[in-house]
């Protein structure tokens, strides 16, 4: 199954052991594209059914056991893998409630080795990192991609560099990087400032970048949705919801779907819809402008993971929601913050970028575009444990600006045993 690096505006191919990250030719972003061709009738349930509950790499792994769909062509020795994937699909009356749905699903990205998505992306960007023999790989961050790119390049004895902006990361994400051993600069820039420096330095320096703009980290994120899918046992729910930062998920959505359609897993598409924070909303904003004219936007919000102002994969998105019939949303940070004590209690949690898909599906229905009775898949981004700086200060009514309509506050109590009776019957169900 031949394999092969194309522009998607030009069309123009590459080898795919080529590193390059747009198109000569004409400046475009780039896909891994897969020649499926005869290889298409071997792809079926039963082949990904038949690999549930592995023990043997590289099938226990939730990215590689769609291997003939991320990457047909790689040897499973090259294969860089802490068996990421295999994340939870729940289904959550209560928070199907609260957003006024009968039906929806939060397939939850935050039970991942380093806490978020990223690692189904740096699985497989890692591991082309390795084919290409590189030794060293960078990323821009906003906290989870550094996470996860330090961790995998650890596993794979590479030198992981981080930059960073030098305030608003969450402490559980910027101690994963520091831990796993990754080189961290922290500059006196925003996310989408280090991204350009980040790619002029690993230019400069014949370092592997692995952010978003490297299309091998979407072929990994891709199979969120080849997951999902299978444990919905192939049915097609109405709606995926999924948060929008730098846009490489919902991109990687658009393609991994299309391309389960073209090879018969699936029989029709469902509708993407991308949701945004409104400080940091410039897909939204193109979205309601007809996507006339782009303009990026100095990017302020409490959900940090999506703080980003200038997203690289725009044109991927776009395309993606060009192919599902898909919309922009976006909610503000007492939306995010009310839907993420709604999800933390029920008992999963999750940062507060991954509310975006509650907060925004609830958005949707109240305008009457999802419907009550459609089927819907949220997706959560990230684990409740990578900012609980937001959680403690929304419960405790500390955030600037935000007051908690779902507040659990922190009870004080005297060391008195007749005191502490008298609080929990107060408290009594």
């Amino acid at each position: 199954m031949a394999s092969s690096l194309q522009c998607i505006d030009c069309a123009q191919q590459y080898p795919i052991q080529r590193v390059i990250y747009t198109c000569d030719a004409c400046g475009g972003l780039l896909d891994v594209r897969h020649d499926f061709g005869d290889s298409s009738s071997e792809i079926s349930p039963a082949l990904f059914d038949g690999r549930l509950g592995a023990f043997i790499a590289p099938y226990s792994s939730g990215v590689w056991r769609f291997k003939e769909l991320v990457y047909p062509g790689v040897d499973d020795s090259d294969i860089v893998s802490r068996m990421e994937g295999n994340t939870n699909l729940y289904e959550l009356p209560r928070v199907a409630s609260y957003a006024g749905m009968d039906t929806l699903f939060l397939k939850h990205e935050g039970e991942n080795p380093t806490g978020s998505f990223k690692d189904r992306g740096m699985t497989t960007g890692v591991t082309q990192a390795r084919i290409l023999g590189m030794e060293r790989v960078a990323c821009a961050s906003t906290g989870n991609t550094s996470a996860s790119m330090a961790s995998y390049a650890a596993r794979a004895g590479m030198q992981g560099i981080i930059f960073l902006q030098n305030q608003q990361i969450a402490l559980g994400k910027l101690a994963q990087g520091i831990a796993f051993g990754a080189t961290c600069l922290q500059i006196n820039a925003d996310f989408d400032r280090n991204m350009e420096l980040v790619r002029l330095v690993s230019e400069k320096l014949g370092i592997y970048l692995l952010n978003s703009i490297n299309p091998f980290r979407l072929e990994g994120q891709k199979s969120i949705m080849f997951e999902a899918l299978q444990q919905l046992r192939w049915s097609v729910p109405d709606w995926i919801v999924v948060p929008g930062g730098n846009l490489g998920n919902s991109s990687a959505f658009g393609k991994g779907l299309l391309e389960m359609l073209q090879v018969g897993l699936i029989d029709r598409l469902p509708r993407l819809a991308i949701i945004q924070a409104e400080g940091a909303n410039p897909l939204y904003r193109h979205f309601r402008d007809g996507f006339r004219q782009f303009e990026a936007v100095n990017a302020e919000t409490i959900a940090t993971a999506i703080k980003i102002g200038n997203p690289v994969n725009l044109q991927k998105a776009i395309r993606a929601l060009e192919w599902t019939s898909g919309v922009v949303e976006q909610v503000s940070d007492q939306q995010i913050m009310d839907a993420k004590a709604i999800i933390d209690g029920v008992g999963i949690g999750c940062e507060p970028a991954s509310a975006c898909s509650v907060a925004g599906a609830k958005r949707l229905v109240e305008r009457g575009i999802i419907k009550r009775g459609d089927t819907v898949l949220g997706v959560l981004t990230g684990h409740v444990l990578k900012d609980p700086e937001a959680t403690i200060g929304y419960h405790a009514d500390q955030l600037p600006g935000l007051s908690p309509k779902h507040r659990n506050a922190m009870l004080q109590v005297e060391d008195d045993l007749d005191a502490i009776v008298r609080v929990l019957g107060d408290r009594a169900p």
